[in-house]
């Protein structure tokens, strides 16, 4: 949930529940002061009639007002009465004056008695008709107050937006920043919350920047630097090779120097594998292509090992670049022999569903177990070490490269454990529109 929507519904709940405190608090004040004044004017009716002079016969008169009943009686004889008390007895010898409730003419009424010399009024009003009407007098005055709450609920809304405006617009510049853009915050604003949040994360960038900076270039620039001792070495230990035959230890010394060559030139292409030099430069390729390139390229260590391969499937057109896709597809291949024992199989698929393309590798070796998966993308871990039963050695970085590829296309890397009995590697591209590559 946004802080904003959160922030909203918590100043909302306040209000409604404040609002809710105030309804009960003044329904009850409303109620006992509706009471009393509906009180007072029973009260007041029954002095009015109290002062009416009567006749010596009996009157009845007619209900006028059907929800106001009384009587009135002279030396204990009715002489004026509501149609519905017309031949009750309500006289009695303990005729007081005051206000009471009860049941007369099939009602709960509020009665109030009243004597005066030889004269006696009884006043009564059904407590239905007094629920009634005060509860709408109450409704009326705090119907008002309900109908704000939605007005208040839009006012709230509003200002929290605008009163979190500046966070929500530097949550935007940040999310439009590139992962390599370090830059800092060019923003002048007045809160006083805000400033010191941009301050610490323009000195975080600038950290960030240096530090990025140095792992990035350290790593190629050492590999760059070693390269060329490391051929002269070469050179030097070709020559012996020539002159000293068969022996062990410049053999030992020739593998050794073929294996750090391998990882120099690893180290180069994990330097030069960042999105943002790529994007700019690609083409449509053909993935059947490139993958056709892949196997021509290492079919020696395949026959080598006698493995059986097959490219499978219908070709693709992706927007990319020759080089990382080589570098990817032969990273993925060149694993796939390593760890395959002779004589296994290794299949390559092309596969294409809704909206993405998958580039997929089945291998028949002893595949890896889930938390093998969960490490083999970080830099220099090798599945088994240099103690793999394979015997084959590297440098741990070739799955490191694969990942780092990926995410220049936005891809998708997913190991799975292949029905050949051992590793599915897939790679999944995002489909184009058609007509993007209509000139390849």
């Amino acid at each position: 949930m946004s802080i904003r929507r959160r922030l909203t519904l918590i100043i909302l709940s306040i209000v409604v529940l404040t609002c809710f405190l105030a309804f009960s608090k003044g329904y009850r004040e409303s109620m006992h002061q509706a009471q009393t004044l509906l009180d007072n004017e029973l009260k007041t009716l029954g002095h009015v009639l109290i002062e009416q002079p009567v006749t010596s016969s009996q009157t009845v008169l007619s209900d006028d007002l059907p929800e106001l009943l009384f009587q009135v009686w002279r030396n204990r004889e009715l002489v004026s009465s509501s149609r519905a008390l017309q031949t009750v007895q309500l006289i009695d010898a303990k005729w007081q004056q005051a206000l009471s409730v009860e049941n007369l003419a099939g009602q709960r009424m509020r009665v109030y008695r009243l004597h005066l010399a030889n004269k006696h009024v009884l006043v009564a009003e059904p407590l239905s008709k007094r629920q009634a009407l005060t509860e709408s007098v109450i409704l009326s005055a705090m119907t008002p107050l309900l109908w704000s709450v939605p007005i208040l609920t839009i006012l709230i809304s509003f200002f929290v937006k605008q009163g979190l405006k500046p966070l929500t617009r530097l949550s935007s510049q940040l999310q439009k920043r590139q992962a390599n853009d370090f830059t800092a915050i060019e923003w002048t604003v007045s809160e006083q919350e805000i400033k010191p949040l941009i301050t610490r994360l323009n000195d975080l960038f600038k950290r960030v920047e240096s530090a990025y900076l140095r792992e990035r270039f350290f790593a190629s620039d050492a590999a760059h630097e070693l390269r060329t001792p490391l051929s002269s070495l070469k050179i030097n230990v070709h020559n012996l090779q020539n002159d000293i035959a068969d022996s062990i230890e410049l053999k030992a010394m020739s593998q050794g120097l073929d294996k750090l060559s391998n990882i120099v030139e690893q180290m180069l292409i994990l330097g030069r594998t960042c999105p943002e030099q790529w994007h700019a430069n690609f083409n449509p390729i053909s993935v059947l292509e490139i993958s056709q390139q892949v196997v021509a390229q290492l079919y020696e260590k395949i026959e080598r090992k006698g493995h059986t391969i097959s490219l499978e499937g219908d070709d693709f057109i992706i927007a990319g670049d020759g080089f990382t896709l080589t570098t990817l597809f032969s990273n993925l291949l060149s694993n796939a022999i390593k760890y395959t024992p002779a004589g296994g199989q290794i299949i390559i698929r092309l596969l294409q569903r809704p909206g993405i393309y998958i580039w997929q590798i089945d291998d028949s070796g002893t595949g890896i177990n889930d938390a093998q998966k969960a490490r083999i993308f970080n830099r220099f871990y090798r599945v088994g070490g240099d103690k793999h039963p394979s015997g084959e050695q590297g440098a741990g970085l070739g799955m490191a490269i694969v990942e780092h590829i990926v995410a220049i296309y936005n891809g998708k890397i997913t190991l799975t454990d292949s029905p050949l009995g051992g590793l599915r590697v897939d790679i999944e591209f995002k489909q184009a529109h058609r007509n993007v590559y209509t000139h390849v």
